[in-house]
């Protein structure tokens, strides 16, 4: 009677969290890397498009080379995206939203987030007028 009694109790136990992995989007098979994005006066600021996959974790290193005060700004991408973290200088910051970026000098910065709203945006250093001033981002 007790032996009965103790498998039942096993089989009702649940199992802790780290006996099975993460699951969902926080798995290790559902993480991607984003290309990078360069900030420096008269270079653009990726190679091409950039499409991502909507349900994603992504990870996004903003390099800048301290030729000049440069932002990014991205609104619309922005609100289409959760931001877990910003890592600048090792610091990570737990950010509520963004709006835009900006490097007074060189350095890097890394964003990891949730793609969600599938769409088409624009990252883009505010106020230039190139097109490689800017980069098209969808999200399937």
């Amino acid at each position: 009677m007790k032996r009965i009694a103790l498998i039942a109790l096993l089989a009702a136990t649940p199992a802790a969290a780290h006996e099975y992995g993460f699951a969902g989007i926080l798995s290790n098979t559902n993480k991607a890397d984003m290309p990078g994005l360069t900030l420096s006066v008269g270079t653009p600021i990726a190679d091409g498009p950039i499409t991502l996959k909507s349900g994603t974790m992504y990870e996004l290193e903003i390099a800048a080379d301290g030729s000049g005060e440069l932002a990014l700004e991205a609104p619309g991408f922005f609100r289409a995206i959760w931001v877990n973290e910003v890592v600048v200088n090792g610091l990570e910051i737990r950010p509520f939203g963004l709006e835009s970026v900006e490097f007074d000098q060189a350095g890097t910065m890394e964003i990891e987030f949730l793609a969600i709203r599938p769409g088409q945006y624009e990252i883009r250093i505010p106020g230039a007028r190139g097109d490689s001033q800017r980069v098209s981002v969808t999200i399937q």
